[in-house]
């Protein structure tokens, strides 16, 4: 089998090489590793088109794990990997595990997400794992948990333009209440706009803010982390309301005679 690994933090941090060891341990698997040079967190799923991707072969000191870094996006890595650099195909693409949760709307922002976004563009099955902590913690029990669900996956079949979104309590193993299947929650920030003057004169904006707390539905990622489970969400790239095109239809928008609204 083989594991093309990725993240958004950059390929030295500390979440991918806990993936990277937990991983390269497992002997029925032939694991790469193809992730940002530095770090491109909240980059989306943007991909790099007019300027050259720079590529560096890395070496992982005491491991026989090939590596390449990529002066580009999360995406632009999987891409690149897919595309140009692994021996074959991957079986499996894992991306993270990423410092701070992906919950709810997150996913529109993260880089770790479109980097399983973009595997599941190949229809490759594809995992985004996150640890709910902004400081380095242990990202082990996260790289465990992936091993254990990316092999249900592998088992058992998974439908076709399908990821899935995982995010893990910072807490020991022992600490974890369980694994809950769940849905996207809502997930809203207080965005804060730090004005600033720069030696120039010039005025720019950093901007900062938190996530608010507020109503979730039970059944969300974002709860099932306040009840100390790891959640795993389900997510498809269809992104159509289906609610909505029937009724659309019976709007008449393509009345011929009306067709440009100057009736």
């Amino acid at each position: 089998m083989l594991v093309l690994l990725t993240n958004d933090d950059g390929i030295y941090a500390s979440g991918l090489r806990a993936l990277r060891e937990v991983w390269e341990k497992q002997e029925d698997c032939e694991v790469y590793v193809v992730a940002p040079a530095e770090e491109r967190s909240a980059s989306g799923h943007a991909i790099t088109l007019f300027r050259p991707l720079m590529v560096e072969e890395v070496v992982f000191p005491g491991s026989l794990v090939k590596g390449w870094s990529v002066g580009g996006t999360p995406a632009d890595a999987v891409k690149l990997g897919v595309g140009a650099l692994l021996p074959r195909r991957p079986d499996l693409v894992i991306s993270g595990v990423n410092r701070g949760p992906n919950l709810g709307a997150d996913l529109f922002y993260s880089g770790t997400v479109s980097a399983a976004i973009e595997g599941t563009i190949f229809g490759i099955p594809s995992l985004a794992v996150s640890l709910a902590a902004w400081e380095d913690g242990d990202y082990e029990v996260a790289a465990r948990f992936s091993l254990r669900l990316a092999r249900q996956v592998l088992a058992r079949g998974w439908p076709p333009g399908m990821l899935l979104n995982v995010n893990v309590p910072a807490l020991e193993a022992s600490q974890i209440a369980g694994v809950a299947i769940t849905r996207l929650g809502v997930r809203h920030y207080r965005n804060i706009f730090d004005r600033r003057v720069d030696p120039r004169g010039r005025v720019y904006y950093w901007l900062t803010g938190e996530a608010e707390d507020g109503d979730e539905p039970e059944d969300s990622d974002v709860m099932a982390l306040r009840q100390n489970l790891i959640s795993v969400t389900p997510v498809h790239l269809d992104l159509t309301h289906y609610g909505m095109v029937q009724v659309m239809r019976e709007w008449g928008l393509d009345a011929q005679e009306d067709l440009w609204g100057e009736s």
